[in-house]
């Protein structure tokens, strides 16, 4: 059987068991193959050329338990916890998330959405460990929770090293999204509406992020913002994700552009970022890295191995508002470059 969604997504069915998604455009989304309710392997697709391949044998993981292999390219990246596919009631933990390919984890987590949604389950819950702000936002994008962001990380330390633990207390309900690709680079994602916007691989969604999609006229805007106004403008979008406009951002020149946080700045900044990690993760891995002002693309700031470049639009935009405003953003715009330094260390 083939189900026809509203953007026109197509599910193919066989024997009650989702076989494979495609797009509007006809490109396979996800392959799944079954030995009666047992998944064999699993293919989705991402942002890009690249896919990932879920191997569905049960191997021993020394953090995640029983767990699945993930292959890129037919090369070993990562591990998630196992789950019973046919009627999964638990969200999986992957223990390398960074190694997936843009756009495969957003798909994983749609279709086991979708699994669960058919098989009648109402809510899963989250058991594993690393629950932190990312994956609270990756999971908003296939599932509805019933509590908050600060409840799902508050024990984040605590669950770090794995083996046996209780489900958070919060439930996610399945509530599945469409990837309908709008044009070369341009893929949309649409569930109550236009929800998220992925631009040559860079997601802007709703909400109060650096990169967002801003209501205008009778459409959307995808902006890089800083403060209280946008830097500038990408693409402008209808309501259901259709192009209408690319442009171009403005350069990211002009004072303070090339030059370096000076060494109490950076550590003052590092203390704030320490007390926004849940342990065990620490700045440490950033201490020693130089810290710049200059072009950092569609983020507010961007690691670039030898260095760390803060996008000058944060001083633009916000110094009129004090230093004490412009010491905060930085310190959030730094966090999260300092938390995947620490996450990449921990797992190496």
């Amino acid at each position: 059987m083939i189900e026809t969604l509203a953007h026109g997504t197509t599910l193919t069915w066989r024997d009650g068991r989702l076989v494979a998604r495609h797009g509007a455009d006809g490109a396979p989304q996800a392959e799944l193959r079954w030995a009666d309710d047992r998944l064999v392997a699993m293919r989705v697709a991402g942002f890009g050329p690249r896919a990932l391949a879920l191997d569905g044998a049960i191997v021993d993981h020394p953090v995640l338990g029983p767990a699945h292999a993930l292959h890129v390219d037919a090369t070993p990246c990562a591990h998630l916890s196992a789950l019973a596919w046919a009627r999964p009631t638990a969200i999986p933990a992957i223990d390398r998330p960074g190694a997936l390919p843009a756009g495969t984890g957003t798909m994983l987590l749609d279709v086991l959405a979708r699994l669960a949604a058919a098989a009648g389950v109402a809510a899963l819950r989250y058991a594993g460990p690393y629950p932190t702000a990312a994956l609270w936002a990756s999971l908003g994008h296939s599932l509805r929770a019933d509590g908050d962001e600060a409840t799902f990380t508050a024990d984040a330390a605590a669950r770090w090293h794995g083996g046996a633990l209780a489900p958070i207390a919060i439930d996610f309900a399945p509530a599945p999204h469409e990837r309908v690709a709008r044009g070369p680079g341009v893929i949309a994602q649409l569930r109550d509406g236009l929800e998220r916007v992925i631009i040559d691989g860079i997601g802007f969604e709703r909400g109060a992020g650096v990169r967002r999609l801003v209501a205008v006229d009778d459409g959307w805007a995808a902006a890089l913002w800083f403060g209280d106004r946008a830097w500038g403008e990408v693409g402008r979008f209808g309501v259901d994700g259709a192009v209408r406009a690319r442009t171009q951002l403005p350069p990211a020149d002009g004072d303070p552009a090339g030059q370096a946080l000076p060494p109490a700045l950076q550590a003052a900044l590092l203390e704030l970022c320490a007390a926004a990690l849940p342990a065990p993760l620490t700045p440490a891995a950033v201490a020693d890295v130089p810290i710049v002002w200059g072009d950092a693309g569609l983020a507010a700031a961007a690691d670039r191995g030898d260095r760390i470049v803060l996008h000058v639009g944060l001083w633009h935009h916000l110094a009129p508002h004090g230093l004490a405003r412009v010491a905060l953003a930085l310190a959030e715009a730094l966090t999260p470059v300092a938390a995947a330094r620490a996450v990449a260390a921990l797992t190496r």
